[in-house]
C-alpha cells in the first residue's frame, strides 16, 4: 500500500522559492550572476495573454528617439552594459587569438532582453562568458515585504510592484595555471515605476574579484591598485569598505577558505544621487580590462608544470563548491522551474577536480592558501 506524502508545511516563502514569477533574472542580478528570464509564476488564464508592461513600451519609444544624460537611469545602464559586453568580447577575442565567442540572444514578451557570451576551448581560455540581462516584470507582495527591510522607501501596500532589473557579469578561465580566473558583475534594480515614471526605491550592486591558482603578488597588488583608483575618485571610503565586503562575500565556510584573492562587493547602494553612482559603477566596468589584460598577457605563455596544472583543477573545485553551495543566485536559479540551466552555469570552469585529502606539494601553491585563509591588504589603506 503506498503511503500518501506529508503535505509540506505553510512556509510564507515556498510560494516565492516555487514562483518563477519571482524571476531568476531578478534574484541573480541582486546577488551577482548571470541570468535570463522565465515564465510566469502560476498558469496564465485562457484570455491572459502575456503583454509589455506600460514602462516597457514608454522605454522602447525612448530607445528609438535617441538616450540622453536625461533619460531614466534603467536605460542608460542598459545601454552602457551592452556596450560594455561588447568592448569586453571583442578584446578578449583578440587576446585569445583562436577562440570565437557564442552569442545566444533572447527576448521577453513582458519586456526586456539579454545576450549571453561565451568562448570554450580557445588558445587562451578555457572558457570565458559575458552575459547581459535587461528584465522588466511584477514583484509579487512576499517579496516586496522582504526588500523593504532594507529599503524604507518601499511602502507597506501589500501589493505586488513592477520592477526593473539590468545587470552585465563576466568571468573568465584561462588554460594556463599561472593566469587567474577572474569575475566581475555590475547591476541595477529599480522598484515601482508606473507607466514609464518614476521609480519608488532603486540601488546598484556589483564587484569584482580576482581567483589565482598560482599566487603573483605583482598580479594581485595590479588588480587591487587599478579597482581603488577608480573607487576613489569617487568616494575615499569606497575601496576600503568593499574590499572588506567582498572578502566576507566569497568566503567558503566548509574549507575555512575565501575563493581568491578578493576585490570588491556592494549591494544596495543608493546612498548618494543615481548620477554619482552610476559614474562610480561605469569606472569600475570600465577598468576591467586594464585590471586583467596586462596579467594575462604576463602569464598566458609562461612555462608550468603537470603539478601546477593538477593544483589548478584543485583550486576549481572550490570555485564550484562556492558556487553550487553558497553563492546566492546560483542557489535560487538552480531551484527554479524552468530556468535557463546553461546560462546558470555559465560561469562554472569548463574542468575541475577533487582528490581526497590533496595537500598542496609545492610552496608556490602553499603560498596561496596563507592569503585565502587569512585576506591580505593588498593596497595601502
Amino acid at each position: 500500500m503506498l503511503r500518501q506524502a506529508p503535505r509540506a508545511p505553510k512556509d510564507p516563502l515556498a510560494r516565492i522559492k516555487r514562483c518563477q514569477f519571482l524571476e531568476l533574472s531578478l534574484q541573480e542580478l541582486l546577488s551577482g550572476a548571470n541570468c535570463q528570464p522565465q515564465t510566469e509564476c502560476e498558469a496564465p488564464k485562457k484570455d491572459d495573454k502575456k503583454k509589455p508592461s506600460k514602462t516597457a513600451q514608454a522605454d522602447e519609444k525612448r530607445k528609438l528617439e535617441g538616450l540622453t544624460n536625461n533619460s531614466p537611469m534603467r536605460l542608460r545602464m542598459e545601454a552602457f552594459n551592452k556596450r560594455l559586453q561588447a568592448e569586453i568580447a571583442a578584446r578578449i577575442e583578440q587576446l585569445d587569438g583562436q577562440g570565437k565567442f557564442k552569442v545566444d540572444r533572447w527576448n521577453r514578451v513582458e519586456g526586456g532582453d539579454g545576450i549571453s557570451m561565451v568562448l570554450q576551448d580557445g588558445k587562451v581560455f578555457e572558457k570565458a562568458g559575458v552575459g547581459v540581462s535587461v528584465v522588466y516584470g511584477m514583484l509579487p507582495p512576499a517579496a516586496v515585504a522582504q526588500m523593504r527591510a532594507r529599503h524604507p522607501a518601499i511602502g507597506a501596500s501589500g501589493e505586488a510592484l513592477p520592477f526593473f532589473a539590468t545587470g552585465i557579469s563576466c568571468v573568465m578561465h584561462p588554460h594556463n595555471p599561472n593566469a587567474p580566473t577572474v569575475h566581475f558583475n555590475y547591476r541595477y534594480f529599480e522598484l515601482g515605476a508606473e507607466d514609464g515614471g518614476e521609480p519608488i526605491s532603486w540601488w546598484f550592486g556589483g564587484g569584482c574579484d580576482l581567483t589565482p591558482t598560482i599566487l603573483y603578488e605583482e598580479d594581485a597588488v595590479h588588480f587591487h591598485r587599478v579597482i581603488k583608483e577608480a573607487c576613489d575618485k569617487h568616494d575615499p571610503r569606497y575601496y576600503r569598505d568593499f574590499k572588506k565586503w567582498c572578502d566576507e562575500y566569497f568566503y567558503i565556510p566548509h574549507r575555512g577558505e575565501r575563493r581568491g584573492i578578493g576585490g570588491i562587493f556592494f549591494d544596495d547602494l543608493e546612498d548618494k544621487k543615481q548620477d554619482e553612482l552610476f559614474a562610480f559603477v561605469q569606472s569600475c566596468g570600465n577598468v576591467f580590462l586594464d585590471q586583467y589584460v596586462p596579467i594575462i598577457e604576463r602569464r598566458m605563455d609562461m612555462p608550468y608544470t603537470e603539478e601546477d596544472k593538477l593544483w589548478q583543477q584543485i583550486r576549481r573545485g572550490r570555485y564550484v563548491e562556492f558556487n553550487l553551495v553558497y553563492d546566492r543566485g546560483t542557489k535560487f536559479g538552480l531551484l527554479t522551474p524552468g530556468a535557463r540551466i546553461e546560462s546558470i552555469l555559465m560561469t562554472m570552469p569548463l574542468t575541475a577536480r577533487w582528490e581526497y585529502m590533496h595537500e598542496p606539494d609545492l610552496k608556490a601553491h602553499a603560498r596561496l592558501m596563507d592569503v585565502l585563509r587569512a585576506p591580505k591588504d593588498w593596497i595601502p589603506l
